[in-house]
């Protein structure tokens, strides 16, 4: 149940309507948390050393993007175009509804919940929206507003769908020796948030985000830098509300990378369906390495480091 790749697009925006506005930054940023391993607070402490002078001659060594991410673009745009017409949708055998219980669940990739299980993850799935109303997203807005170099992309797509969360309860009852309730806090991303970043900000950007989160009272439990993987590109992040345990997601992205994301999305949901063969599954890994494979990594972005919780067991 580690980091994995998002599992649900969002959609990117530039609308002000998906921004908050954005005061003068008072330039308070709070430390790590007593509880990370001396490695980690002496890495990230670097983050707030940054000077806007570093800042500046930052933004002056990124050239320009080329156009070699909108040919890549296109290009993928008809590649899946010609998937579609090897492996037409609509071919796909419809999953057998008719003899389920009412109140039960079935999804398309065949996944099962009966009918009290259903009724209990749909319970959790409204409190889940009471904690991002009451607490994580005002905080998040909070955050964003210290800085209008970057924003939150998609907002709206915050909360994810619940089919997808179904489909992850039903895998964690299935793979691992869970209660319901825990098979429910345990998904990661029930909840989750996008910062879209400019290239020559984006290292700094995500150093000085971390803090503002930990500064807000969330626990960091676990960030994957995917930036040197070949078929996803970006930095996912696990966060902890502390007061009710909830769980929720940050990705940290460029304006690239998340178009990446969505491009080589439904290449991803359909491989995660298992109903694939060999040939299939070749082609569909074969874009996505594609489609990443253009995506410019931002300066010091690869250095970032892995980081997960250490659980004191006393």
């Amino acid at each position: 149940m580690g980091i994995d790749r998002p599992d649900d697009v969002d959609a990117p925006s530039d609308n002000s309507a998906d921004r908050t506005p954005a005061p003068a930054d008072d330039g308070r940023q709070s430390g790590a948390s007593n509880a990370e391993t001396r490695y980690r607070e002496e890495y990230y402490s670097a983050r707030t050393q940054v000077t806007q002078e570093e800042r500046t001659t930052g933004a002056q060594q990124v050239a320009p993007a080329s156009d070699t991410w909108t040919e890549t673009a296109n290009l993928a745009h008809w590649m899946w175009g010609e998937y579609h017409r090897r492996w037409p949708p609509e071919e796909r055998p419809p999953v057998d509804r008719s003899t389920d219980p009412p109140g039960s669940w079935r999804s398309d990739s065949n996944r099962y919940l009966d009918s009290p299980t259903n009724a209990r993850i749909e319970a959790e799935c409204d409190r889940i929206v009471e904690r991002e109303q009451e607490k994580i997203s005002p905080a998040m807005r909070d955050i964003e507003r210290q800085d209008p170099d970057r924003h939150l992309s998609g907002f709206q797509h915050r909360l994810k769908g619940r089919d997808r969360i179904k489909e992850k309860v039903h895998d964690n009852l299935n793979e691992y020796s869970l209660s319901l309730d825990e098979a429910v806090s345990f998904i990661p991303d029930t909840i989750r948030y996008t910062f879209q970043y400019e290239e020559a900000r984006y290292t700094w950007g995500v150093h000085a985000d971390i803090t503002r989160l930990e500064g807000q009272g969330f626990t960091l439990d676990k960030l994957k830098n995917s930036w040197s993987d070949d078929q996803y590109k970006g930095i996912n992040s696990q966060w902890i509300e502390r007061d009710t345990g909830q769980r929720f997601e940050v990705q940290f992205h460029t304006r690239i990378s998340l178009e990446a994301k969505q491009l080589t999305h439904d290449a991803y949901a359909r491989l995660r369906t298992l109903q694939v063969d060999k040939f299939e599954e070749m082609v569909l890994e074969a874009f996505q390495k594609k489609v990443s494979s253009e995506v410019p990594i931002p300066p010091g972005a690869a250095e970032i480091p892995d980081y997960k919780r250490e659980i004191d067991a006393r």
